[in-house]
């Protein structure tokens, strides 16, 4: 199935609370027949020139009031985010996987990393419905902060990127360390990480939902490595810069990285730029290799050209 309609659906799911799923499954169980029995309704949802932003926009305005807000949202969800011909059979899968969660069979299938990327991006989707973008923004800092913080500690990273700790184990250490701190929807987020992503990517997954946050109020993230602090005048001057590029606002993510020696290493999407002292070391070490320049020139062994000279003098 759709891996951004398993993440979608699971939190609405959450949302919904345990009480509620039963009734959220027959509610969509009474969605797949009136699909299945209307046959103009059909062909319009299967229809593969209807776009899905319609199906969607169809399907919310005939639920709306029939329904409860729960099943109308998923199933309005599912009629856009799958392609055409397979509208139907999402709208059964969701009316099954809504009863097995209210059994209490809320397993997530291990997905490949891109899937499991659009698996978390199908809740984050959910959660970033009920937000306002000042409430993004918000979120937007959280995740940034926390993946630093779990790339910055060997210890939690080590645990949370564990495949071999239990998930309720690892969402437990999640709990422990952000309940209270943030929103309880930002919370709800990161422990999907942990159900719904894949375990070694913890921080890469946390890095992709700062990105979506991002685009969710209209903006991109750039990310910023620089070797020494910087200042608010040389932030806006950068951000500008590459608003430009982008086409969009840009925000900046900056991280102190004192091993580049000077400079920065800017990325925003698949752009990267290497302007570091570190990069142009590297970029000159790679020229050289090839020709073997660093082994013969007396440069890469010092020591073994002096003593060639003297032997020779002798």
């Amino acid at each position: 199935m759709n891996p951004a309609l398993q993440g979608y659906s699971a939190a609405i799911a959450e949302m919904a609370g345990s009480s509620a799923l039963p009734g959220v499954a027959a509610d969509l169980e009474s969605i797949e027949q009136l699909v299945l029995s209307n046959g103009q309704l059909r062909a319009a949802l299967s229809d593969t020139a209807v776009p899905g932003t319609s199906r969607r926009a169809v399907m919310l305005d005939l639920l709306e009031g029939k329904v409860s807000a729960e099943a109308r949202r998923v199933a309005a969800f599912a009629s856009g985010a799958v392609a055409a011909q397979e509208v139907t059979s999402a709208l059964s899968w969701l009316a099954t996987r809504f009863r097995h969660l209210s059994e209490g069979q809320d397993d997530e299938p291990g997905l490949s990393l891109m899937a499991s990327h659009q698996r978390v991006g199908g809740y984050a989707t959910a959660v970033h419905e009920d937000m306002s973008n000042q409430e993004l923004e918000s979120l937007e800092d959280d995740l940034f902060r926390f993946a630093r913080i779990v790339a910055s500690t060997p210890h939690l990273r080590s645990a949370l990127t564990d495949r071999d700790l239990a998930v309720e184990a690892r969402q437990g250490l999640v709990t422990q360390l952000l309940e209270g701190k943030v929103p309880a929807a930002t919370l709800g987020l990161v422990r999907y990480v942990v159900a719904g992503g894949r375990a070694r990517d913890f921080v890469g997954t946390i890095d992709f939902l700062v990105e979506a946050a991002a685009k969710a109020r209209g903006w991109r993230i750039a990310r910023v490595t620089a070797a020494a602090p910087i200042d608010d005048t040389q932030r806006t001057a950068l951000s500008e810069s590459l608003g430009a590029l982008a086409g969009v606002p840009v925000e900046l993510q900056v991280e102190l990285d004192e091993s580049l020696l000077s400079g920065a290493r800017i990325r925003i999407g698949d752009l990267q730029v290497d302007a570091t002292a570190r990069g142009r070391l590297d970029t000159l070490r790679e020229h050289l290799a090839p020709s073997g320049s660093w082994e013969t020139s007396g440069f890469g062994r010092r020591g073994q050209g002096s003593t060639d000279n003297t032997e020779g003098a002798n």
